[in-house]
């Protein structure tokens, strides 16, 4: 059964986190199919994604809930893309903490101001990755069951907002962009770090995993389709290509013209230099390139279908190499190569 709720598109659709990586790309999603964007940001925040900014900026921080009331109101939707995105920090219950209590304010808000359609970006991460074959929308984790505190921070933002749901009647779709990658990569995420890494010459060698790389503005793309097709209490991975690490550090050394990497490492030798690098992480207070969770996770193939989103949504995703080409054309520009 299709759930069209017809958007009211004389009223804002705030998105949150449009500083970030995916937020920014919703955002310009939004503005390019005519709506009207309010994009929440903390005073604090980058400055880079919301230099041309397609919309109206408005101060907000989940940690404050009453700002969250005034800068939703007289919207008709809320997008919520903000997330602590780290897979490392010194005190990871901080992360837990922030994507369940920060997901739990917004939705609180959006509930009191009787707000028509709510889009949560969740991610893959909260599905268990496919024994051999693409995981879908079938295979939820368990908190217990998530590698590391990122994932469970998401399972468990996850879990509440279907709660809210079904208990509370909040009007939420669900989606879970694979691994974004492309343009306004700002911070840059953990794929946007190995796709600097690997351009510059840094990555000689690598683990024999892999993941699923969608374009950034396919992903914001679904997440507007999301809006105007998705089913209340459903969920939509928004994906790509399932890519092995190898082949996709190949093809970032053929479009800089470098060599690319041809030794693949066993993981498990690599688990004392990932502690001793978290160690020194925590005197250092910078995030370690390589991190213990990050090697359990790469045990499995993080493989992905989005054909319901496809079928459901009208999804599409373009191939895997122009996110690639734009995701390294961004860096350059931004001096990160």
């Amino acid at each position: 059964m299709q759930d069209h709720n017809q958007v009211n598109k004389e009223k804002p659709v705030l998105v949150t986190g449009v500083s970030g990586f995916v937020g920014s790309a919703v955002a310009r999603s939004l503005a390019q199919q005519g709506y009207k964007v309010r994009g929440m940001v903390r005073a604090t925040s980058p400055k880079t994604n919301i230099r041309d900014f397609p919309g109206e900026i408005v101060f907000g921080d989940l940690d404050d809930p009453p700002s969250l009331k005034r800068t939703l109101s007289g919207c008709g939707a809320l997008i919520h893309v903000a997330a602590d995105y780290r897979l490392w920090a010194a005190d990871p219950n901080e992360i837990i903490r922030h994507n369940r209590l920060h997901t739990q304010a917004i939705m609180t808000a959006a509930l009191y101001l009787g707000i028509e359609r709510v889009i949560y970006t969740s991610s893959v991460a909260t599905l268990a990755p496919g024994h051999g074959k693409p995981s879908d929308e079938n295979s939820p984790l368990t908190p217990e069951n998530a590698i590391g505190a990122y994932k469970r921070s998401k399972v468990e933002a996850e879990r509440l907002v279907e709660k809210m749901i079904a208990e509370q009647g909040l009007p939420a779709v669900i989606v879970n962009p694979s691994t974004p990658i492309g343009p306004r990569d700002v911070k840059p995420t953990p794929t946007g770090r190995i796709i600097i890494e690997a351009a510059t010459g840094k990555m000689p060698a690598y683990v024999n995993t892999g993941l699923n790389l969608a374009h950034v503005d396919d992903v914001a793309d679904g997440h507007v389709k999301a809006l105007e097709k998705g089913v209340i209490g459903e969920r939509y991975i928004l994906g790509g290509a399932d890519v092995p690490l190898s082949v996709m550090l190949a093809e970032i050394a053929r479009q800089v013209g470098r060599k690319p990497p041809k030794v693949a490492l066993p993981r498990w030798p690599l688990f004392p230099l990932a502690w001793g690098a978290e160690a020194f992480a925590k005197i250092t207070k910078k995030e370690p390139f390589i991190t213990s969770d990050a090697l359990r996770m790469a045990g499995y193939h993080m493989y992905f279908s989005s054909e319901k989103a496809k079928r459901d949504l009208g999804y599409k995703s373009r191939p895997w190499q122009h996110a690639i080409s734009d995701a390294i054309e961004w860096f350059r520009a931004e001096g990160m190569l």
